[in-house]
């Protein structure tokens, strides 16, 4: 369970928090004052902080201050009157995730909470390279790989990584570039220092711009306020541009500028502002033909190209892909909180006929779905090509009333409470597919159910959904 902090001297506002946070499944600790704050956060730790400005005694920014002492990697959400702004936006340029006016609506607030607690977890879990500690180190991340081409990646990351070197990750969709991109930065001499992520597809183009590079106040209509951009938060730290092989080209060339000049220029400002970031940028595209076809600006390209990591795909080093299915079952059991099942000979050898278009992603996915078929029980060879073939998991058997799923349990040898098991079972999966279709809405999925809000809440905590 993720956990907040709230820090803001208005009684009402924070119990309202606390109330809005926990039936979001948060856990919310508050505090009325910096002083209060930052003794509760050097006694516990934190995954998100949300801070008001005006507070008694030490005032916001004083407090922001020390809080990023303390926890550097914690992203920090400023709260503030709409009259003092330039304190939020003085906050953002020293670190803060962002900043949002008060009077806020609840839906954005939870929006910008999710965002910066997705960051964070970016910045601080660790990624591991190789494969040998995963067992010594169950929370970390790791790049699995005992091949040459892999052995040859962990090389190259050790030798760009402490460098101030521009890095161009190139590989087919889920071969684990976001990986290495963390990798790098945890290696880097920027370790301690913001890592901003963007994503270059995920952004509409209309909203890419002002996020990566900020606005002026009246730059267009509902630019209230002025807004520092991604680029400027990471100032003197590192900034992950994913998929920017599909970057508009009008956007293209204030990256260049960035490069050349280490500078850029707020939407609607016409002032240069100096900021030292090391740029990471990953695609899967075919950057030669988008030169060709005109997409993709060639002074961009070399640029890019100071140092390029080519990551091999899943075809090209089957000898890995035991370890890789390993961890995955590992990694999942873990998350499921179930034993983890022997896998048979021939259900790995299924694994290793496989052409993996989708590469590691594709792999993983595969386990959590023969896991969720076997339910402890060995995976065996029709186990994982149903999980690899099939489009969904609720197929039957060609012989059987039951889904494929209930007979597993039948049939496995150490099943006990089969009656419990198959119930909890099918609750899971009408519960995920009613939240689904509202769309993660637990009120309206409550109301569908038949139950209350409280209780399903509580159903999903023991579900795990």
């Amino acid at each position: 369970m993720d956990k907040i902090l709230i820090v803001d001297d208005d009684p009402q506002l924070r119990k309202s928090f606390v109330r809005v946070l926990e039936n979001e499944n948060y856990e919310v600790v508050n505090a009325s004052s910096a002083e209060a704050g930052i003794k509760t956060l050097r006694e516990s730790e934190f995954d998100l902080a949300v801070l008001d400005l005006r507070l008694p005694g030490m005032n916001g920014i004083e407090g922001f201050e020390i809080i990023k002492k303390i926890a550097p990697k914690m992203p920090v959400i400023i709260m503030t009157a709409y009259g003092t702004t330039e304190n939020a936006i003085e906050a953002t340029k020293m670190g803060a995730f962002d900043y949002i006016l008060k009077p806020f609506e609840i839906p954005d607030m939870l929006a910008l909470i999710q965002k910066g607690i997705e960051a964070g977890k970016f910045m601080r879990q660790k990624v591991e390279m190789g494969g040998e500690n995963r067992e010594e180190a169950p929370e970390s991340e790791i790049i699995i790989g005992r091949s040459v081409p892999m052995q040859d990646i962990y090389k190259s990351i050790g030798r760009v990584a402490p460098t101030e070197a521009t890095i161009l990750i190139r590989g087919e969709s889920g071969t684990g570039k976001e990986l290495v991109a963390r990798a790098i930065y945890q290696h880097s001499s920027r370790p301690e220092k913001p890592f901003q992520v963007i994503n270059c597809v995920a952004i509409p183009e209309t909203l890419l711009e002002s996020e990566l590079f900020g606005y002026e106040k009246g730059a267009f209509t509902g630019a209230r306020t002025q807004k520092i951009g991604k680029i400027e938060q990471a100032d003197k730290g590192t900034v992950f541009l994913d998929e920017i092989g599909d970057m508009p080209l009008p956007i293209q060339a204030k990256i260049l500028r960035l490069l050349q000049e280490k500078s850029i220029e707020r939407l609607g400002g016409g002032k240069n502002i100096a900021v030292n970031v090391r740029i990471i940028a990953a695609t899967n595209r075919d950057l030669e033909r988008a030169l060709e076809e005109g997409s993709f600006r060639e002074d961009l390209y070399y640029r890019l190209q100071v140092v390029t990591l080519h990551l091999p795909p899943l075809r090209e080093r089957p000898g890995d892909i035991n370890l890789l299915a390993d961890y995955a079952l590992s990694k999942h059991a873990r998350e499921m909180d179930v034993k983890k099942p022997d896998i048979t000979p021939e259900a790995l050898k299924e694994l290793e006929n496989h052409s993996w278009p989708g590469n590691v992603r594709e792999l993983f996915n595969v386990i959590q779905k023969a896991l969720i078929f076997s339910r402890g029980c060995p995976i065996r060879a029709e186990d994982m090509r149903r999980a690899i073939h099939s489009p969904g998991e609720d197929m039957q058997e060609e012989n059987g009333d039951l889904p494929h799923w209930a007979q597993r349990k039948i049939f496995c040898p150490d099943q006990e409470n089969l009656l419990g098991d198959l119930t909890d079972e099918f609750q899971a999966r009408v519960i995920s597919r009613v939240l689904e279709h509202h769309n993660g809405n637990r009120t309206k999925a409550a109301r569908q159910l038949g139950i209350s809000r409280p209780t399903l809440i509580s159903k999903i905590e023991k579900l795990e959904l």
